[in-house]
């Protein structure tokens, strides 16, 4: 658990955060000089791993009242650098009461910001909804490339193993619904990948993508906030990264595929397009090219995930897509 000097790796850091929250409050408070009070650590249902988060109170110079805050480690150093940049600057992210990249002894971030309130917007997925998170995506683009030049990309996935595993899911798996038309549509992906990816590497990487794009992180931060205008906020910033804002706009369609209702009048790419060139930022190029490529790359490999993304209708809708957009790239 600890590295040769005693001091905690930060894998087991992550792997023991709900541990660690309170282990080290005290020294989170002597660094925020007293002003952090009532922390109450906490654990969701849906939190597998990661930074330990709890709810606390800030008090700021010459107001009578403290504010509610969220207090979050670790967290990684982009992420840090990201909330701590951005907070600076007009973008719609929390606005942070304190932060630092190390603790006491310990070498690793932590953030205490803004604590909004109600529920993240998934509650209400309308296409007003969709269009406060593509605005203040395009928000989040603005100000990130301000901020900091753009690096190099990720490594990609290695779609061609991915289809290849699809391929072999599908041979052990003959009870999957049209499990013809599913093994035809990924051998004609893995015919098409050259040009497929031909298509997806020429594209620019020129945008900081949010990388976790979906309006359960997003909240509208209210009328009476102290911290800024009423606004949709984009928080979780755990994976941002180089890219094509494609990406976001692909990434969030993709997680309704199961729910072709929403998708027949909320359209993921076209809102973001329209957010982007709302907020100065460009669109150019055949960003539709794009958005088909990595539809056809991602649906074409969805048997590859079966165990999570074997739901019916979800599939249907991948190989939907497939029928429709491989030609394209034939």
């Amino acid at each position: 658990m600890a590295e040769a000097g005693g001091e905690p790796t930060r894998a087991a850091i992550e792997a023991h955060a709900h541990d660690f929250g309170p282990s080290l409050e005290p020294i989170l408070l002597n660094a925020c000089a007293g002003k952090l009070t009532n922390v109450r650590w906490f654990r969701t249902d849906w939190q597998m791993g990661g930074a330990a988060t709890g709810y606390a109170e800030f008090a700021f110079d010459g107001e009578e009242n403290p504010r509610d805050v969220v207090v979050k480690l670790p967290i990684g150093p982009r992420e840090h650098s990201f909330l701590a940049g951005l907070a600076e600057t007009g973008a719609p992210t929390p606005r942070i009461a304190a932060h630092g990249d190390e603790i006491g002894p310990y070498h690793f971030a932590w953030v205490a910001m803004e604590r909004l309130p109600g529920e993240p917007m998934s509650a209400d997925l309308s296409k007003d909804t969709f269009r406060a998170l593509c605005g203040a995506a395009a928000g989040f683009y603005r100000e990130s490339q301000d901020l900091w030049p753009v690096g190099p990309p990720p490594d990609p996935p290695d779609w061609e193993s991915l289809l290849t595993t699809a391929r072999e899911v599908l041979r052990d798996n003959p009870q999957v619904a049209e499990h013809q038309l599913w093994s035809n549509a990924v051998k004609q992906t893995q015919r098409a990948l050259p040009k497929l990816l031909r298509v997806w590497s020429a594209r620019p990487i020129n945008t900081w993508c949010h990388g976790d794009l979906h309006p359960g992180n997003c909240m509208m931060r209210g009328e009476e906030s102290a911290w800024g205008p009423d606004e949709c906020v984009l928080f979780d910033l755990a994976e941002v990264h180089p890219g094509h804002w494609i990406e976001d706009a692909v990434f969030l369609e993709r997680l309704f595929w199961g729910r072709p209702e929403i998708l027949k009048t909320i359209k993921p790419v076209s809102l973001l397009a329209k957010a982007r060139r709302d907020a100065g930022l460009d669109t150019e190029g055949d960003y539709a090219l794009l958005a088909n490529a990595r539809r056809v790359l991602m649906a074409a490999c969805v048997p590859a995930f079966l165990h999570r993304e074997g739901h019916p209708t979800y599939m249907a809708q991948a190989l939907k897509l497939l029928d429709r957009l491989l030609p394209q790239f034939a």
